[in-house]
């Protein structure tokens, strides 16, 4: 099982600082080096700034996972940002590679799909995932997503859009 905790905006700048320790403080759980990677700076600066922009957006975006009984920080998950409009939101995780393969992938997407479903205006749930990611397509099989498009993203290049109803 996978609970969620909020990673609050003081939580993100101590991370884009490197400061591990802080992090964790601000977050209330153990944080891990995979935090502080270059391709996780990336993600918080983009969420920081998505943050100043549009506050509405905290309860729905990313959060550190932790796996429940042991309570481990494995990754991080959460949704692109709050609903749209046409009540779609679309779904994002990553497990730190000291925690893969045992299941926290699939335990992330559940969890996501619980809140998504718990969300009266949520409509739809997307899956933007690169051809070529074959862990994150087996995650989504047997989740009822079904493949709608494509789309080109500036950072991942080509991807695949699923998309699944929310309830």
């Amino acid at each position: 099982m996978i609970r969620f905790v909020e990673l609050p905006t003081p939580a993100m700048t101590a991370l884009l600082h490197d400061d591990l320790a802080a992090a964790s403080t601000a977050a209330g759980v153990t944080l891990t080096d995979y935090f502080v990677t270059d391709e996780a700076k990336s993600l918080w600066r983009f969420r920081l700034a998505q943050l100043t922009r549009d506050p509405e957006h905290a309860p729905w975006i990313v959060r550190a996972a932790v796996a429940e009984p042991d309570g481990i920080v494995v990754g991080h998950a959460g949704f692109h940002s709050a609903p749209t409009p046409e009540g779609t939101v679309e779904i994002a995780y990553s497990v730190d590679p000291a925690h893969r393969r045992r299941g926290h992938a699939r335990a992330m997407l559940t969890a996501l799909l619980a809140r998504a479903a718990s969300e009266p205006s949520v409509k739809t749930v997307r899956a933007s995932i690169s051809p070529d990611n074959a862990a994150s397509l087996a995650t989504i099989a047997g989740h009822g997503f079904t493949e709608v498009g494509e789309q080109w993203d500036e950072e991942d290049g080509r991807e695949l859009i699923f998309e699944r109803p929310a309830h």
